[in-house]
């Protein structure tokens, strides 16, 4: 195969979603056994995460080893090859080592020598990922791209930290992007408040990650939606134009509130973190996978999409349903 892939159409109006994949790991964690674990009732998880199970990955699974098994997944969904790929980026914050995980995927899909990035912007990952793959399409350096989230949170979770251990999960969901002769992925609304860097870090004492959940909640709840309204009015939608509100799973509760504030009354709101946990930059795709999976949403109407967490970092658009 030639180092260099010929490309046609280098210079589309856009880009657009074309089909998801995902991975889930076999493994579960229930609200009941975590309510043991720290001497509470299941019923007092569910009450402040609205979580009911959370996806655990095995030893055996990595990150790129899930991001794999979703991008196989996206790929059939989208009707395309491995061979029509051009960029994978892989977004993580949970990746074991330096040396990231998207050559990885590029070399266990067969997908030649397609450009690799590993990006990091945790929960808010994928809304970056997906805003990078678009501009790269609509500049005409790729025609389609794999865009991944994929995350083995548990990983950097102290087991014996009741704020972290009763909220995150694992797994993986992915994303093709190709090339549409009118943009079906609107402008990315993206940017960070380092200035609360503290509020979601790994500890430098033991390697495992520490949150302050009251911190981040009062953040999310208070300053994302105004970030989720304005990528709707970039793209000139009203949020009664919505068809799916789709926020990083962090926690129910958050989802809910973002719901109320944003106002997308006819807006089905994506909940698949209450059976898969927070998975960070892998909850916007998983979510997207379900909605389609259940039918909640129409090929072709709008959903809006809203990665916030760690960093602290955000990034909103607005996309239309493959």
């Amino acid at each position: 195969m030639p180092l260099i892939r010929a490309q046609a159409d280098l210079v589309p109006a856009g880009g657009r979603l074309l089909g998801f994949g995902v991975y889930r790991p076999a493994g579960t964690l229930d609200s009941e056994e975590l309510g043991q674990r720290f001497g509470k009732s299941g019923d007092w998880v569910r009450s402040r995460t609205g979580m009911r199970v959370r996806r655990i990955a095995s030893e055996a699974e990595d990150v790129a080893g899930m991001a794999t098994e979703a991008a196989k997944d996206a790929i059939r969904a989208s009707g395309l090859s491995a061979d029509d790929v051009d960029l994978v980026i892989v977004a993580s914050c949970s990746v074991d080592g330096p040396s990231g995980a998207a050559a990885t995927v590029v070399r266990q899909l067969g997908a030649g020598y397609a450009a690799a990035l590993d990006l990091n912007a945790a929960c808010a990952g994928f809304c970056y990922a997906l805003a990078v793959a678009t501009d790269a399409i609509r500049a005409g350096s790729v025609r389609h791209a794999l865009v991944i989230g994929a995350e083995k949170m548990t990983a950097w979770v102290d087991p014996a930290d009741l704020p972290t251990a009763i909220v995150f999960g694992d797994g993986a969901g992915a994303a093709v992007v190709g090339p549409s002769d009118e943009p079906a992925i609107g402008p990315v609304v993206w940017g960070s408040d380092g200035s609360n860097a503290d509020h979601i870090h790994i500890s430098a004492d033991t390697g495992m990650m520490v949150m302050a959940g009251q911190a981040v909640f009062r953040w999310a709840t208070t300053e994302v939606h105004p970030v989720a309204l304005e990528a709707c009015r970039r793209a000139g939608v009203a949020p009664t134009e919505l068809a799916a509100l789709v926020p990083h799973q962090a926690n129910i509760r958050i989802v809910d509130a973002m719901a109320r504030s944003i106002g997308a009354e006819h807006a089905v709101v994506a909940r698949d973190g209450a059976c898969t946990g927070n998975t960070s930059a892998a909850s916007i795709p998983l979510a997207l996978h379900q909605l389609t999976e259940d039918r909640e949403v129409k090929s072709g109407e709008l959903a809006l999409l809203v990665g916030f967490g760690a960093g602290l970092s955000y990034a909103a658009q607005v996309v239309r349903m493959p």
